[in-house]
């Protein structure tokens, strides 16, 4: 597990701890546990819902990933404790942004109890031929959560100087090769 930083600039959450994980079981899946502890009970937690993509998740608390391959483009995954989630497209740093329509929904699901609060998420990807390619991915991995007061604080594993940024190159600092294929011998 990796711990997500709170950045200085964040209001709220500051007794809560946040880790992720993120694997990569097959080249075109993406799996994340996230966990979250401490004061929890002082989060904003949204009950869960019927899966479904959403827009703007982000502006309460969400669990989120960044992916790029190669070149400018990447993809934002965002996926809330309620298990609504949205998958974008971006051609370059914040511009070109589009709603890939070949993504199954991902499987996103919540659970509270002790070490604290677990969400899980697994994204098959093979809709989406340049991830699913054999080649390394580089992730921002990060988390906005939302206390009972609604202030809102911003988690990554790395952060870029001034505001909280994650589609920065700086917070893209996770490197996840792809899985080792087992070769059969003939």
């Amino acid at each position: 597990m990796l711990a997500l930083k709170r950045h200085p600039q964040s209001r709220g959450a500051q007794a809560v701890q946040v880790q992720v994980e993120a694997l990569r079981p097959r080249p075109d899946q993406l799996f994340l546990r996230y966990l979250l502890t401490g004061a929890v009970s002082r989060l904003r937690l949204p009950p869960e819902q019927t899966p479904a993509r959403t827009d703007e998740l982000w502006r309460h608390t969400c669990l989120e990933a960044f992916l790029r391959t190669a070149g400018p483009a990447y993809y934002e995954f965002n996926f809330a404790p309620s298990t609504r989630w949205a998958i974008y497209r971006l051609g370059s740093y914040r511009t070109g942004m589009t709603t890939p329509e070949a993504v199954r929904t991902p499987q996103v699901s919540a659970l509270a109890g002790p070490p604290g609060y677990e969400v899980r998420v697994e994204v098959d990807l093979g809709g989406l031929p340049e991830l699913s390619a054999p080649r390394a991915w580089r992730l921002g991995l990060s988390a906005v959560l939302e206390d009972a007061e609604g202030a809102i604080s911003y988690w990554a594993l790395a952060h870029p100087p001034g505001k909280p940024d994650f589609h920065h190159l700086d917070s893209f600092v996770l490197d996840l090769p792809p899985p080792e294929t087992s070769q059969d011998p003939a």
